[in-house]
């Protein structure tokens, strides 16, 4: 979404091209099941959005771009809409849901739970208009090219895997996120830290790595995918219950089901460690809610637990926490402008302190959207600025070797220590044992020579990163939680972390 949302604004200066390491279609934005924020309703305030966003950021966002966000986000609904997003309605009336720490009716659905979808769609839609634009599926890029401190242009895999080298007076990463840095996730297989290792191994600061967000409720079953069970089950009124039966979420937070994701996350956990059972769950109860709303307000996720022999409307659903989101990513401004000339990021990739330590239940979207039009009209009025280039024509080098088998077992072996040591409830021990590992891994990936070895490579690096952060800050705040510091400390840790080469500092 970040990205084409940049391309078409980037239009109208010259030729641009999308490069999509798989389809354009998989990404996290094609299964965003939740919706999208906007003080749009009646009895909304763009005042109250920011409120919640810079609540739920718990004490970390950077009130700047919080504020852009809630401004901006009318104007880029709208947009969406005039481009034909259909969004979902009564009569003409747009309808409003809410999700957790919301304060009021604001998230736009569309389709019940195909939100992500819809607007994918549209966007794609908009940008094959443009003449300008130009999209290449299955084109990998591997890293960014530099030259006297600044980015012009990239290698990458084309789809025949040969390597290729591209030039480009500016780059924007929108490369999403890092959620196969761990065993469960929510997010598709693209989803390996591509950008942010491409960026920090290039020179570009990166920041607020050890925040990674959980998701309270993934479908938990033996082979089957952790299926995302989308937070705007508990926003119609989904109970979380216990091995016993008991909803629990009222003993952990005022909001019970409603709580931030970080404070249902760590609950659950609390709940599985106390069950004394072997591989335990806990489960999503929506059998007291109207069933033929339930199947029309969440299509996808009634048809997909369906398969499972699993009905939603009559059965309970067994959850677990999955890795869901990365609120930290290549530092940037409020335009989009990386630490390295010529590179901009946008979305998950980026960290513009939006979301703070926690993300807000339906900002990601619209981050994408914001976000990415800033960064695409800042690299317009830039690219005015910028001393040509003499553009060399493409290397090709011959293809790597095709086996992979190692590849996946490094990758499988960083999910698994990933997932103990540097997940929902972290230790200076654990994230001490996990950094020793890492390094331990470091040679087996070393010189990737094909598109998985490289995603391999990519996880890696990620995973360094957010465990030195997680070390580094010796509390406990929004997605992040330490047993050995619990609580807030504002004196040393009001701040974000900051990683560029090998130091590490907050500011």
């Amino acid at each position: 979404m970040a990205g084409l949302r940049a391309a078409v604004e980037l239009a109208s200066a010259g030729r641009v091209l999308v490069l999509a390491k798989r389809e354009i279609t998989d990404s996290n934005t094609q299964w965003a099941q939740g919706g999208i924020a906007a003080a749009l309703s009646d009895e909304d305030e763009i005042s109250l959005h920011l409120q919640d966003t810079l609540r739920a950021g718990d004490g970390l966002c950077n009130p700047q771009a919080a504020r852009v966000l809630v401004e901006e986000a009318p104007e880029r609904i709208e947009e969406l809409i005039q481009w034909g997003t259909e969004f979902d309605r009564q009569g003409t009336k747009l309808t409003f849901g809410r999700e957790g720490a919301h304060s009021r009716n604001r998230i736009l659905h569309a389709h019940g739970d195909s939100t992500g979808r819809e607007i994918l769609r549209a966007l794609y839609a908009k940008a094959k208009t443009l003449k300008n634009i130009s999209v290449r599926e299955f084109e990998f890029s591997t890293d960014l090219q530099v030259e006297d401190g600044r980015v012009w242009g990239i290698d990458l895999i084309d789809e025949q895997g040969e390597r290729r080298q591209l030039a480009a007076p500016a780059v924007l990463l929108a490369t999403g996120g890092m959620g196969q840095l761990y065993r469960n996730t929510t997010n598709p297989g693209v989803a390996t830290g591509d950008g942010v290792a491409m960026a920090f191994r290039a020179g570009a600061e990166v920041s607020d790595m050890e925040f990674i967000q959980f998701h309270p409720t993934a479908l938990y079953l033996k082979n089957a995918p952790r299926f995302l069970l989308s937070e705007a089950l508990r926003g119609e009124g989904a109970y979380l219950r216990n091995l016993e039966l008991a909803r629990f979420m009222p003993n952990y937070h005022p909001q019970a089901e409603l709580a931030p994701r970080d404070v249902v996350a760590r609950a659950i956990v609390h709940e599985l460690e106390t069950s004394g059972v072997a591989d335990p769950a806990v489960y999503l109860d929506l059998t007291h809610l109207d069933p033929e709303k339930i199947k029309t307000r969440f299509p996808r996720i009634y048809a997909t637990c369906l398969e499972y022999k699993i009905d939603i409307t009559t059965d309970l659903i067994p959850v677990r926490p999955a890795a869901h989101y990365a609120m930290g990513g290549v530092r940037t401004d409020l335009d989009g402008r990386a630490t390295l000339a010529g590179l901009y990021a946008a979305g998950e990739a980026a960290a513009t302190g939006v979301h703070g330590a926690n993300r807000l239940a339906s900002n990601s979207l619209l981050e994408g959207l914001v976000f990415g039009a800033r960064a695409g009209r800042t690299m317009r009025a830039e690219l005015r600025d910028t001393v040509k280039k003499s553009v060399r024509s493409a290397t090709v080098y011959p293809a790597g070797p095709v086996n992979d088998v190692l590849s996946e077992e490094v990758v499988r072996e960083i999910q698994d220590l990933m997932w103990k040591d540097v997940g929902i409830i972290r230790t200076g021990v654990g994230l001490k044992r996990a950094i020793l590992r890492l390094d331990e891994i470091a040679s087996r990936v070393s010189h990737p020579q094909t598109r998985h070895a490289h995603e391999a490579q990519n996880l890696h690096l990620a995973g360094f990163l957010v465990a030195r952060s997680a070390l580094k800050r010796e509390e406990s705040r929004g997605a992040h939680y330490r047993t050995d510091f619990p609580d807030h400390e504002d004196a040393r840790f009001r701040k974000h972390s900051i990683l560029q080469s090998s130091s590490i500092r907050f500011a």
